[in-house]
């Protein structure tokens, strides 16, 4: 008898100890199928990848380009972007942006680079907070900079020269304009023109001057330039508003007799090529440009090391249709 109940207690027991488990094991469950809505809700309150896009100008028309791509790449990939930079063309504030960015702690950084010694300096300073920093349009050489996303500017120059240098038969006198002297992609551009120019005896660029990214001004200095060289029958502009500017002076002063050589595709530049008043255009790809770059950190921040250069292609723009429709691309 005794055996019996202790047989029953021992029952018992094992009984009481699997009911209990299978309570533990039942809470458990209800807190887990609690407790994965609110860590789905807390991951998608996570705050987006905030990127600040530094532009050269505020209402440059290559840089609202450069900014509609970024912001594409950017809704594509979830992240956030802000687009701010100077009024004007003004270094300095330029720099100072850039320095606000990092204290405000962005998680990424696009700018233009304009060969600083303290702009390097801060690209330093957010490379060492952890803040990828990418050039765009411009590169910033010898930087800690991740890559480049643009146009090969000295490429772009070298282009120039040759086109010029075929429409004018290989002799003449060319002005050229312009945005920026300390602008590096100007630099470069002007660099490799006259890399090309050189090599031809009766080519000669008898004055470069600078349009600030203005068309008035623009005018103004072809205008100067005309008036002072009446045997000039070159003009060549490396910014946006350069070659309408020289156009706007021409009519004005040289209606005829006059080949003009732009930059970018400005639906007024590309009307002027049609009507034969304007030669030619090279046109860059902005906004390829700024989807490239965000899409570049975008992959950086998932762990894919990006290019440490992507150029961007240009094409040439001439009155013939075929090149009207899609440009001849650039080799």
């Amino acid at each position: 008898m005794p055996n019996r109940k202790w047989t029953f207690t021992i029952v018992f027991i094992i009984f009481m100890f699997a009911w209990l488990l299978l309570q533990f094991t039942s809470s458990l469950l209800k807190i887990h199928n609690l407790a994965e809505p609110l860590q789905a809700h807390s991951s998608s309150d996570k705050n987006p990848v905030h990127i600040v896009l530094i532009s050269q100008e505020l209402e440059n028309y290559s840089w609202r380009a450069i900014e509609q791509g970024a912001r594409k790449a950017a809704t594509t990939y979830g992240m956030e972007l802000e687009y701010i930079g100077p009024d004007r063309i003004n270094p300095d504030e330029q720099i100072r942006l850039l320095d606000k960015a990092i204290s405000a702690k962005a998680d990424a950084i696009l700018i233009q680079g304009i060969n600083d010694p303290e702009y390097r300096r801060l690209i330093s300073k957010a490379t060492a907070k952890g803040i990828p920093v990418i050039a765009v349009d411009t590169d910033e050489p010898g930087s800690e900079r991740l890559a480049y996303v643009g146009t090969d500017n000295l490429g772009a120059g070298k282009q120039m020269g040759e086109l010029v240098a075929k429409a004018s038969g290989q002799r003449g006198d060319i002005g050229v304009l312009i945005s920026d002297e300390h602008a590096e992609n100007q630099r470069l551009r002007l660099k490799g023109f006259r890399s090309v120019i050189s090599r031809y005896p009766g080519l000669q660029i008898i004055e470069v001057a600078s349009s600030n990214i203005s068309m008035l001004q623009a005018a103004q200095e072809a205008q100067s330039m005309l008036t002072r060289y009446p045997q000039m029958k070159y003009m060549v502009g490396f910014s946006s508003s350069d070659g309408l500017g020289i156009l706007e002076a021409a009519q004005r002063s040289r209606p005829e007799g006059l080949h003009i050589f732009a930059f970018d595709d400005k639906t007024e530049t590309v009307e002027a090529v049609r009507s034969g008043k304007i030669e030619l255009t090279i046109v860059q790809e902005p906004v390829e440009m700024g989807f490239k770059a965000v899409e570049l950190l975008h992959g950086h921040l998932q762990g894919t090391a990006p290019p440490t250069v992507t150029f961007t292609e240009t094409s040439v723009l001439t009155a013939g249709p075929s090149d009207l429709e899609a440009g001849v691309k650039r080799q």
